[in-house]
């Protein structure tokens, strides 16, 4: 400590206050309120920043003591430590190896090096094994601040040539540039991190996996590998961690897509789907249950088309502000000098301010909700695509309101009660509502966001629905609503929006005549319940494990023989069900009926119906129902009726 500096003033969490000279560290203040605490500092929150206990402090402020119990400061050290301690343990082990950066993630952290040889299981075990010698050795870990000259020097010294990149692209605007040692090993760092290595759980963290990256992202640049890894608090969460993940392997998609034979993609048409039968009866039978449900609630459907003119989107503004997201189409008209320049459409609103703008509106007219299932296209990086959650070409279960300011309220209400109807026929009752509020640079005034923002925060509580306020996170035209639901696993999905938007019918002239013989403009609520089509499917085959509800199941009932003299009766089994509705087929195949049902349980059919002599004889079936190792013998009759009222959707019922 510094005793001859000015002195500043830092005050607690409990509002209490006291002075210390400037340059005085977080690690002095601890060991000031107590020797315990000084042991147990990790580091401190100074002015809503984490600091590290070694940088010093030179102004009055706000400051809080971290310690390992607190969790969210204590796992982001944590998690940094064990990068540096990573590279550092490659390094050892390899020490051509070059590394580059190891920034911290949700749940762990990566570091990307620059190795010939691949790394291998055997290898991540070994990297495993020297990280835990480094942590036990306890090494002081130490920081210092040298000039950009300095660093860049000392890293063409060392021949670490992707540090010096790193260096020479941070602003040179005289800030010096931060140094940290784990042990004799150095990494250049902002920080903060922990005092020395033997802070960090040693059984709580686990190498993930080994993956591909360009360094900085560039294609051209040099192919890196990326090490992940995972880290807690302690073994019991990362057990917790490690259980969560191999569940949602269990019910991946992608995974279950081929077992039940749903769609596949291929190289010809990157992040698009081709769908089989099987997908496809899924996909109509949701949109069929949408449909219904739209227009039961005052929808009209409209379709709009795909290819429009760029002149629509610079009107629309979206040529400005999300060329890079779509797909350009030129077109050689008549052979004219100037390819005429489209776009496949990115999103539906634009197009259905043009059908609203068709003909005149009245304020009668209004509320006027229009709905498409638009099928849309938007460029995602390929290192972006997720199997059918992120893809490049997909349909929304899209809709428009287009309202007066004084209906938005009333709107708002009826849209959350329906989509809640629609998140409870579907099996998700666990989902909350976000309202996003004003960022700083917006249009119209604080009035007018003051009344809309009222109006949906009135609309939840109207509906009966609390909602977690996201300051700043609205657009810059207007406030919006989220709708995010969690699924069985307690991961979270933003599916559901409304979004209020008085500037794109201002800027496509969309009107409408008042009670005053006056022209007025609409307000647009965009609106979308499952969002796209694809992704909700995932969703849903990822929260039921690919066992679906019985009436979205693509193969609802399989029939089959366990002896060939029932074949007969089985094709007339197959028959009734589809008579009564039921999605039904026949396996007569010449294989043992332990076979049949092993496969078909794989491809997750709700039911499988077994016919054997003594089925033909009493005119019954062996039922047989996914996820029971029992089979029951049943009345042919009774369960066709009982799966006929199974088959029927849940606004049909």
């Amino acid at each position: 400590m510094s005793l001859d500096s000015s002195p500043i003033s830092l005050t607690f969490p409990d509002g209490s206050a006291r002075e210390y000279p400037a340059g005085t560290t977080p690690a002095d203040v601890a060991a000031s309120i107590s020797t315990s605490l000084g042991k147990k500092a990790i580091s401190a929150t100074v002015d809503g920043q984490h600091y590290d206990l070694q940088w010093p402090l030179e102004a009055d402020a706000t400051i809080a003591i971290n310690t390992m119990k607190d969790e969210r400061p204590a796992l982001e050290l944590v998690r940094h430590d064990l990068a540096h301690i990573m590279a550092r343990a490659v390094q050892e082990l390899w020490p051509d190896v070059k590394v580059t950066i190891g920034p911290v993630i949700e749940n762990g952290w990566y570091y990307d090096f620059d190795r010939e040889e691949p790394f291998t299981p055997e290898d991540l075990g070994a990297i495993e094994k020297k990280m835990r010698e480094i942590i036990n050795k306890r090494d002081p870990v130490r920081t210092e601040v040298w000039s950009r000259a300095d660093a860049i020097a000392h890293y063409e010294k060392t021949g670490e040539n992707y540090k010096v990149e790193l260096v020479q692209a941070i602003p040179d605007d005289g800030q010096p540039i931060r140094m940290y040692w784990h042990g004799d090993w150095q990494d250049l760092c902002r920080g903060p991190h922990l005092q020395n290595t033997g802070q960090v759980p040693a059984d709580a963290f686990k190498l993930m996996s080994v993956a591909g990256a360009y360094w900085r992202g560039d294609s051209s640049r040099p192919m890196l590998q990326r090490i992940y890894g995972a880290a807690f608090l302690n073994k019991d969460a990362l057990k917790a961690h490690l259980t969560f993940l191999e569940e949602a392997e269990k019910r991946d998609h992608r995974r279950l897509g081929r077992e039940m034979d749903l769609y596949h993609m291929q190289e010809e048409a990157p992040g698009q789907i081709f769908w089989h039968p099987n997908g496809w009866t899924i996909y109509t039978e949701l949109q069929d249950y949408m449909r219904r449900k739209q227009r039961e609630d005052g929808y009209v459907e409209v379709n709009t088309p795909q290819v429009v003119s760029r002149k629509l989107w610079e009107e629309s503004g979206h040529w400005d502000n999300y060329q890079e997201n779509m797909f350009i189409v030129e077109v050689d008209e008549d052979h004219a000098r100037e390819k005429a320049i489209n776009a496949l459409k990115p999103m539906n609103c634009p197009c259905h301010v043009q059908v609203f703008n068709h003909g005149l509106k009245s304020y009668r007219d209004l509320p006027l909700r229009m709905a498409e299932f638009g099928s849309c296209a938007r460029y995602e990086p390929s290192g972006a695509l997720h199997g059918i959650m992120r893809v490049r070409g997909f349909t929304q279960d899209d809709a428009h309101i287009f309202c007066t300011d004084d209906q938005i309220e009333a709107e708002t209400k009826k849209f959350i009660e329906f989509l809640a109807g629609i998140y409870a026929d579907l099996g998700f009752d666990n989902w909350t509502v976000k309202l996003s509020t004003r960022p700083e640079k917006r249009i119209g005034s604080d009035e007018s966001w003051d009344r809309v923002e009222a109006a949906l925060g009135d609309a939840c509580k109207a509906a009966g629905y609390d909602f977690e306020v996201q300051e700043g996170e609205g657009a810059f035209y207007g406030p919006k609503l989220e709708f995010v639901l969690t699924d069985a696993i307690g991961r979270d999905w933003q599916c559901g929006t409304l979004q209020v938007d008085p500037n794109l019918p201002e800027r496509l002239g969309a009107s409408y005549i008042g009670q005053d013989g006056a022209k007025h403009r609409p307000v647009m609520l965009h609106r979308a319940v499952l969002g796209s089509f694809e992704r909700f499917i995932g969703i849903l085959i990822e929260e039921h494990s690919g066992r679906l509800p019985f009436w979205l199941a693509p193969r609802q009932v399989v029939v089959a023989s366990i002896v060939s003299d029932a074949d007969e009766y089985v094709q007339s089994v197959v028959a009734k069900l589809r008579k009564a509705g039921v999605r039904a087929e026949a396996d007569v195949r010449n294989e043992k009926i332990n076979y049949k049902v092993r496969e078909h349980s794989v491809g997750k059919v709700p039911v499988i119906l077994a016919c054997g002599g003594r089925e033909v004889e009493e005119q019954t079936v062996s039922v047989r129902r996914l996820g029971e190792k029992q089979s029951s013998v049943e009345g042919l009759d009774a369960v066709v009726a009982s799966l006929a009222a199974d088959a029927l959707p849940p606004d049909e019922r």
